[in-house]
């Protein structure tokens, strides 16, 4: 049983290096790839002002985080959550770039880059030259796009939770292979048993054939 992390931030701004941090962060818990119910999600108070373009594009705003918990007060649970496995995201460069700032300001160490998964550097291997945001993938997979009016990193995690699935053949692993296994055997015997029980019927006229065609054999093997 493997476990994986999908994960995904709304934040303030581009780049972390501009001093933009942190509001929103949600992560599913996966099991063999699939999710399994388990999420962890919370607004976050940035410390900071939230750019009107921003604002347009996630729809999180200064009341909204307002009395939220700071990121100190959230990591340790967050890390808990996160465990030790991968963790997947969409542009996973962008989320663990803000991330990685987030601990630092708590004297936390950055996240470990082999734990990284990017889903939007495995659609451009599987789509090169197409579109790949979160959007495209979505429409490409015939995922249900009707809730997502804005970013929310809840629900772009588990739309990226379908598509991982789609990405990665999640859905074949999920198949009960053991009972298929258990069922193979009893169903080759019956098919083999049907083709051995099978009765051939002759008409008279094959029969009369058939009979004709014996009496001009010159002392059969079979009247020995």
């Amino acid at each position: 049983m493997t476990r994986a992390v999908l994960f995904d931030t709304e934040t303030t701004g581009l780049d972390p290096a501009d001093g933009h941090r942190v509001l929103e962060i949600a992560a599913l818990e996966l099991i063999n790839d699939l999710p399994t119910g388990r999420h962890f999600h919370t607004l976050i108070d940035p410390e900071r002002d939230i750019p009107e373009e921003v604002v347009r594009v996630h729809g999180i705003t200064a009341r909204d985080v307002a009395g939220k918990p700071r990121f100190a007060q959230i990591a340790e649970e967050l890390l808990a959550f996160f465990g030790a496995g991968p963790l997947i995201a969409h542009n996973a460069p962008f989320d663990f770039g803000f991330l990685d700032a987030e601990l630092r300001r708590i004297g936390a160490p950055a996240l470990d880059r082999g734990r990284m998964v990017d889903t939007l550097m495995l659609a451009k291997a599987r789509f090169p030259g197409l579109p790949n945001s979160l959007d495209a993938l979505c429409r490409r997979f015939g995922i249900d796009l009707s809730a997502r009016t804005t970013h929310n990193a809840l629900l772009d995690c588990r739309l990226l939770a379908e598509i991982y699935v789609e990405l990665t053949g999640g859905r074949q692993r999920g198949l009960d292979l053991a009972a298929e296994s258990a069922a193979a055997p009893a169903i080759a015997y019956a098919h083999d048993r049907a083709r051995r029980e099978r009765p051939i019927l002759v008409s008279d006229a094959e029969r009369a054939a058939h009979e004709a065609f014996l009496a001009k054999l010159k002392s059969p093997l079979w009247l020995d």
